[in-house]
């Protein structure tokens, strides 16, 4: 995937004109009089598990002995010339029911679906078409639905948001909301067809609320400009500019597939604004969406401003305290081997704190330092962390993922920088190139197994492999493809324990 980095360098000008700093708006309109939310709680809800993205599984996962079955996620999967693929694939999600949600890309531009398959064999249950349009991108971004307890929610056009009730079901109680007002989106569809579109992965806190940036491309009737919405539960909406966000008229849009993420008790949001090439790490209030905090994202070793690059796809993560870790590239890039850093802060956004030596297109996950028995510090988790060295841009092709100690340091040998240190780190096995060179790790969010002591993740060889935390072992694995460079994937485990990892625009479902 590397070889094309080229692609980060051309960052473009900012996205959009400048925005007035406004209030948040408010917008009433009943998502559906007899529609009821239910309190079942998904097995994987959205993007890397939870609202949190901390990609931590509540059951054990299964042994990689076979493959159940698989599916396309792409029907028209676009190659580049050197034979790799550009595009960053939707989660699946599982509800509590055993139901895999799929989100299809159906055409060769765009076009998508969700399907809802059977997690024990794949059966197909129903499926429901979107309309969604793309904003503009390099690389095709995530289409990202979310569940609540009850109800599955997908984008839509014009930044609507369609919803389909009882996803175990055949059949459920479908509809539209928009986060400006149904009445107006249908009384000029055209106009917010053509300029609104949403850039984030949707995601959904405990009352079934719901979360999501947006991009504002041309004028609407109601002057709308991009930023970050909410979808209460009844379909009540909120919204708030960018701009407003992060104080800074500046700001362009919420950093393309950056999905918000929500403190521990559900009242703080985080999201990345942009004006398409640096910005800030924004904290607001989750019921209103008013501003609560702001970070500038700079560069731990130069303190120029990161990049926050569209082809990404970093998320939030929220820490069992609070703590919030978002990936970044740097500036001037290749300094750290385009690796970037894994910014760290705490839940005020007002200390900064010793930041991962990756962190580029790249979610941690939350490990708890108890299933790791050869740590001795005093951090009550540690991160799974992406851990990459790029041989195209400085490094040595040792590609390999890590779990993180995120209140110890060490002195990184690229940049000199006081990094988290490394408590566990473990190398891809398949070589690629001269040695010590192998194959990239695959994933933007790897699944954490705490009942296991493990994590699961997908790489370019086109296999599946468990890391096992106790052996500090790649102790099982999985050919899923022949494997090719690619943009990368989440892994995930459902609510029976089988591991779901996507290779070469397929999902392939793994277990015993």
């Amino acid at each position: 995937m590397i070889n094309i980095l080229t692609l980060l360098m051309a960052l473009g000008s900012p996205i959009g004109d400048s925005q007035d700093v406004r209030a948040p708006v408010v917008t009433v309109e009943p998502r559906h009089a007899t529609t009821t939310i239910g309190n079942r709680s998904p097995s994987w809800s959205s993007y890397a598990g939870n609202a949190q993205h901390t990609a931590q599984s509540r059951v054990a996962s299964d042994p990689l002995n076979r493959i159940h079955w698989q599916t396309p996620v792409d029907l028209a999967p676009q190659y580049s010339v050197t034979g790799e693929l550009f595009i960053h694939y939707g989660s699946p999600l599982v509800t509590a029911g055993n139901t895999v949600i799929v989100p299809v890309k159906t055409g060769q531009t765009g076009g998508f679906r969700v399907e809802a398959r059977a997690g024990a064999d794949g059966a197909l249950k129903w499926s429901l078409a979107t309309d969604y349009v793309l904003p503009p991108h390099a690389w095709i971004p995530v289409f990202g639905p979310v569940l609540t307890g009850s109800s599955l929610y997908l984008p839509g056009a014009g930044g609507t948001v369609y919803f389909r009730d009882q996803p175990d079901a055949s059949t459920g109680v479908q509809g539209q909301v928009a986060f400006y007002g149904l009445a107006n989106y249908q009384a000029n569809r055209s106009a917010y067809d053509a300029n609104v579109m949403i850039n984030t992965p949707l995601t959904s806190d405990a009352a079934g609320n719901v979360y999501f940036g947006f991009f504002v491309a041309g004028d609407t009737p109601l002057a709308l400009t991009s930023g970050i919405a909410r979808l209460s539960a009844d379909g009540a909406a909120t919204r708030t500019s960018v701009a407003t966000a992060a104080a800074d008229a500046s700001m362009t849009q919420v950093v393309l597939n950056c999905a918000p993420a929500l403190s521990l008790d559900g009242k703080t949001l985080y999201v990345a604004v942009s004006d398409g090439i640096v910005g800030y790490l924004v904290a607001l209030d989750s019921t209103t969406l008013s501003p609560l905090a702001r970070v500038r994202l700079t560069d731990p070793k130069t303190g120029s401003d990161s990049w926050l690059n569209n082809n990404g796809s970093a998320s939030p993560t929220v820490g069992p305290d609070g703590d919030v870790y978002f990936g970044v590239l740097e500036n001037p890039f290749a300094e750290n081997n385009g690796r970037g850093w894994l910014l760290h802060f705490d839940a005020s956004l007002s200390v900064s704190k010793p930041p991962g030596a990756f962190g580029w297109d790249d979610t941690a996950g939350v490990v708890p330092a108890s299933v790791v028995p050869s740590y001795g510090g005093s951090s009550p988790y540690l991160l799974a962390s992406k851990y990459n060295n790029y041989v195209d841009w400085g490094g040595d092709g040792r590609n390999r993922i890590a779990v993180l100690d995120p209140n110890g340091t060490q002195t990184d040998p690229v940049t000199g920088v006081a990094v988290m240190s490394e408590v566990l780190t473990v190398l891809g096995k398949t070589p690629e190139g001269a040695p010590p060179r192998v194959m990239e790790w695959c994933i933007n969010s790897a699944a954490v197994d705490p009942k296991t002591g493990s994590v699961l993740a997908n790489s370019e060889d086109g296999k599946l492999y468990r890391w096992d935390l106790s052996s500090n072992t790649l102790s099982e694995t999985v050919v899923l493809t022949p494997g090719l460079g690619e943009a990368y994937t989440p892994t995930v485990i459902g609510v029976d324990g089988t591991v779901y990892a996507i290779n070469n625009a397929t999902l392939f479902a793994v277990g015993k």
